[in-house]
């Protein structure tokens, strides 16, 4: 049979070797008001791997993430100085749309926060903002996202049911959900265990593991064990910037700076 244009650009996609600086931070300061929050960092975050921030409370690792979607930019009072850059192209460009940045960086919080709605409108939400309507394409996206988020055995009986009725980790994996609904190239979550109980936070470590084969992900987490079970590479930041970032077997066991080795014993936090 034949290979058509489709067939054969799936293959490359397919086969398209992993860009190892897929998301690039350059020399990058971020401001709150007179306050530094973040300093020169520079910092490539691979395709399709895992990346984890790890440091202690206030060291900027939340902040980092949130610049890479420029979520800061709601924040009254905030400069940056550098650049950051996604695919080549800065995310600061006039010609880049903060709205359709968005739909590219699609993002999970701390907690959980499901809309007041059906576990199926939570999903589509997106959708329907963007005006898209047609019940056929609306179902399909509710399905392909909640079997991407682990769920839909667990729910596609329900799917008009309040999304308040799950469990917490339920709830986690529904926000995940909808979180990719409009298929974004990269997803950030921000300590997403937290909140959870330890059967909840293995569904979604789990989950995690089986999303990097089609997002890029970035997580921010205070757990050293999460970190070395679901990243491919680990970044240690330390009041406001970059001490050390490499594969993430190598931050655990021989780890090149001394201040990431007092962390991740516990010598400090």
């Amino acid at each position: 049979m034949p290979t058509t244009a489709t067939d054969s650009e799936s293959s490359t996609k397919r086969t398209a070797p992993t860009r190892a600086d897929f998301i690039r931070v350059e020399q990058f300061s971020f401001f709150y008001g007179e306050k530094q929050a973040l300093s020169k960092i520079d910092l490539a975050i691979p395709e399709h791997q895992v990346t984890a921030l790890i440091g202690p409370s206030g060291c900027g690792k939340s902040t980092l993430l949130r610049n890479l979607n420029r979520m800061n930019d709601l924040i009254e009072g905030v400069r940056h100085e550098g650049d950051i850059r996604i695919g080549g192209t800065s995310l600061y460009d006039p010609a880049v749309e903060v709205i359709s940045l968005r739909k590219r960086v699609g993002m999970v919080f701390q907690k959980y926060n499901p809309f007041a709605k059906s576990i199926y409108e939570n999903v589509v939400f997106s959708l329907r903002v963007a005006g898209r309507s047609k019940r056929a394409e609306l179902d399909e996206c509710v399905e392909r996202s909640l079997r991407a988020a682990a769920l839909w055995e667990e729910v596609k009986d329900r799917l008009h049911e309040s999304a308040f009725g799950l469990s917490g980790g339920q709830q986690q994996r529904l926000c995940i959900a909808r979180a990719i609904a409009n298929q974004p190239e990269i997803l950030l979550m921000d300590e997403p265990c937290a909140a959870l109980d330890p059967t909840a936070t293995l569904k979604i470590e789990e989950l995690i593991t089986s999303l990097k084969q089609r997002y890029t992900i970035v997580i921010v987490t205070h757990n050293m064990e999460q970190a070395a079970r679901c990243s491919d590479r680990t970044a240690f930041l330390y009041m406001g910037t970059l001490v050390e970032h490499a594969d993430t077997m190598k931050i655990f066991s021989n780890p090149s700076e001394a201040r990431t080795e007092e962390y991740i014993t516990g010598r400090f936090s």
